[in-house]
């Protein structure tokens, strides 16, 4: 990979959870199947790559122009492409072949890759170009990031897929403790070429691996994939109408905007604060690797004692603490320490916020739920960024380390009332349960909107508890595809309830029937016993354009 973006967002694929947690799984178990093994090792060595481009590329941008704002902009260019093109391209993770894609977006990040790096050697990088290449990199890392995230259980047999995560997990640190080392030591014995050029060289294997492989799983729609806008506008409904998954998102602006400070900041502090060369800044990042690889060690045992909650809150105090001994530092010790704390509170954080997001999220929108987490994160990490560069420009780079200490502090209390992972016992396997709509000629799926009316008859002394029991199935319509919904009384027989909602299209209704999951099912059983007589009487309307029945009624 060319940026660190990309590194980071491999790492925010999904993360099944253990039916058991208290008995995690073998981190080696996976590598018993050889096509896992194969990617693995691809996605290692092309992750080094990465790491060694994002700190060549800090360093080259504080020899071009060390202005806290201007190196600054470095992780804005990684991160902003993220926020903006991350949940387009988990949409098109839903509907097309996601091998071919990605085999199509790892040769454009090979080939922006050499380019660069050849403008390097030539000695013809200026703070501009070094910008405009790491962000052109960063698209192309956002449009990969939810492909990765989703081919994972095409990997491994399902028992295994845990094993798979941890592997991952160990693999992405492995990476962020090797890059940022050798990208130091490189520097100093070849130039600052030399990281760009491995770089480019380092994603080749990946995409031999991805040509190689041969992915066996099929997709067995029973309805056409749904369009790029809607497939869009459907995956923002659904993160709108699911609570478990905004309480996620609001936790991660919380964390990310302030945690940006010192990913921002530290080539400045290696440089200028401290007084050191290329490689302490390698070793500054490859600390903050290593951190990781212990708090992926010590995290099963960690979530046990501590759960998702108070995991989250020792990784914000440990990040805080970080940004206070990155503003303290003026030997190495004192950062190289920051750096393995900063580690183990970032790895701490990130999969408890991983977890969390992929609890929540059926299969039919997995893609879609996580590039929004990843856009939130980039987004977050992007605006933090500029505030801090500006900050250290105005107020001196420990000062701003210190401000950003006090807000991430001041953030947990303030986002704690939204809990994590509490979607973890809800079981999202879609149920099937709604009976096929019963038509009297064919309907074009483009045909709509479409209202679809539910006739309840209750006992009128049940009034106040079926409404609170529908208010809960309201989301559920919303989240699956309704863009209106509302209950209507009968004024002139008690007790007779009407349930409406609107949706776009037929089709759109059709995927709604394959969307509604066994914990919905649920929810619409304890509306359903309010039901006196039978089951309820569904009725589905369907919109009539009044100019297409005069073109029919006209004379020939």
């Amino acid at each position: 990979m060319t940026a660190n973006s990309a590194s980071e967002a491999r790492q925010t694929r999904p993360k099944p959870v253990a039916a058991k947690p208290e008995k995690p799984a073998s981190p080696w178990s996976a590598f018993h199947h050889r096509t896992f093994t194969v990617v693995w090792i691809a996605t290692v060595v092309s992750n080094i790559g990465s790491w060694m481009y994002s700190a060549a590329s800090g360093w080259l941008m504080t020899g071009l122009n060390p202005n806290p704002v201007i190196v600054a902009m470095v992780q804005v260019a990684t991160s902003l492409p993220m926020f903006l093109f991350a949940l387009p391209a988990g949409a098109l993770a839903d509907i097309v072949d996601r091998r071919r894609f990605l085999i199509a977006i790892e040769i454009l990040i090979t080939a922006i890759s050499v380019v660069f790096a050849f403008l390097v050697w030539l000695g013809l990088a200026t703070p501009v170009t070094l910008l405009v290449f790491t962000f052109l990199a960063g698209v192309a890392g956002a449009l990969e990031a939810p492909p990765w995230q989703a081919i994972v259980p095409a990997l491994v047999p399902k028992g295994d897929l845990q094993s798979a995560v941890v592997a991952n997990g160990v693999g992405v640190n492995i990476s962020r403790a090797l890059g940022p080392a050798l990208a130091g030591i490189i520097v100093a014995t070849w130039g600052i070429a030399a990281p760009f050029w491995l770089n480019a060289l380092s994603n080749v294997g990946v995409i031999a691996a991805l040509v190689w492989w041969r992915s066996p799983q099929k997709h067995n729609r029973t309805l056409p994939a749904e369009r790029f806008i809607n497939a869009n506008r459907s995956g923002l409904r659904y993160a709108k109408n699911n609570p478990h998954l905004r309480a996620t998102l609001i936790r991660a602006v919380g964390f990310f905007l302030f945690a940006s400070a010192y990913w921002a900041l530290l080539p400045l502090v290696a440089r200028n604060q401290i007084g050191g060369g290329p490689e302490l800044y390698g070793i500054l990042l490859g600390g903050i690797g290593v951190g990781a690889l212990v708090g992926a060690y010590i995290l099963p045992w960690l979530g046990g004692k501590l759960g998702p909650n108070r995991l989250m809150a020792s990784g914000t105090l440990g990040t805080a603490l970080t940004l206070i001994l990155y503003g303290l530092a003026r030997e190495p010790l004192a950062a190289i320490a920051a750096s393995l704390v900063a580690g183990i509170s970032w790895i701490c954080v990130l999969s408890t916020l991983n977890v969390s997001a992929q609890v929540a999220l059926p299969e039919w929108v997995r893609a879609r739920g996580l590039a929004l987490f990843v856009t939130v994160l980039f987004g977050a990490l992007t605006i933090g960024s500029l505030i801090w560069g500006y900050l250290a420009g105005v107020m001196g780079l420990s000062i701003t380390n210190f401000v950003a200490a006090a807000g991430i502090v001041l953030a947990l209390p303030l986002t704690w009332r939204w809990k994590l992972q509490t979607a973890l016992g809800v079981d999202l396997a879609p149920s099937m349960h709604w009976p096929a709509p019963i038509t009297d000629r064919e309907v074009d799926e483009d045909q709509g909107p479409v209202m679809v009316t539910v006739e309840y008859r209750i006992d009128s002394r049940s009034r106040k508890q079926f409404l609170t029991a529908l208010d809960r199935l309201a989301q559920e319509r919303r989240r699956d595809g309704a863009y209106a919904w509302g209950v209507f009384e009968d004024a002139a027989e008690e007790g007779r309830m009407v349930e409406t909602f609107l949706v776009e299209s037929w089709i759109e209704h059709l995927r709604q029937h394959e969307r509604v999951t066994n914990a919905d099912r649920l929810v619409q059983d304890a509306v359903d016993r309010f039901h006196i007589h039978g089951a309820p009487k569904v009725t589905h309307l369907i919109a009539v354009d009044p100019d297409h029945v005069r073109d029919e009624g006209a004379p020939e």
